[in-house]
């Protein structure tokens, strides 16, 4: 049997997605949260064989930092990362946090198992290429930075400080991202950016 702890702060999805793994017959849900700083905790408390972490969760808590901390301290629980957002950092961030695999919710739940199993079984399954966001791969660090501070509303002055770059690097910055998006100004590309789920300030 599979125990598996959630972490989910939509209730509705919550408890779907409860009462599908609970109708398996090799797998149950020994314990669940909203907020992904409670994860470690609930790891220890259950010591379930994999945990499946929602990115954004209650209070903005990051369920990729939660998996990171798990893989550092529970290092035997498989570890699935899950989100409905596109955002252009989430899939590497998760690689480099350890986590076994990542699944958007749009999926299906039999894939979602297959997933889940495929885990435990030590086959890690990560979406392909064709399956993230349409501008992944197109930004280098420095710009996804810029890109996230544009999207916190931070003023230019305030990057360059926050980056330690000067002025003219950053502006320079600011028109690779334009001539790659094609907007005309940098606050148009972030809404667009926000409003798409491809940047979410909030998280790093």
């Amino acid at each position: 049997m599979i125990k598996i702890i959630l972490v989910e702060d939509q209730t509705l999805l919550r408890d779907a997605l409860t009462k599908i793994i609970n109708g398996q017959e090799d797998m149950t849900v020994v314990g669940f949260t909203d907020n992904a700083d409670e994860a470690p905790d609930l790891c220890r408390k259950h010591a379930p064989d994999l945990a499946l972490i929602d990115v954004v969760t209650a209070g903005k808590a990051n369920g990729i930092a939660a998996a990171s901390q798990i893989r550092r301290k529970l290092p035997e629980i498989k570890i699935v990362i899950m989100t409905a957002l596109p955002e252009i950092t989430f899939m590497e961030a998760s690689r480099k946090a350890g986590a076994h695999s990542f699944v958007y919710k749009d999926s299906d739940s039999q894939h979602l198992l297959f997933v889940i199993r495929g885990t435990m079984k030590g086959k890690g399954t990560y979406p392909g290429p064709d399956d993230e966001a349409s501008v992944k791969g197109r930004f280098s660090d420095v710009e996804i930075k810029v890109i996230r501070l544009v999207c916190r509303g931070k003023k230019r002055n305030e990057i360059v400080e926050t980056l330690a770059m000067s002025e003219s690097s950053v502006k320079a910055v600011i028109s690779s991202i334009l001539d790659k998006t094609g907007f005309d100004s940098i606050t148009q590309f972030s809404m667009y950016a926000i409003a798409r789920g491809l940047i979410v300030p909030d998280i790093d």
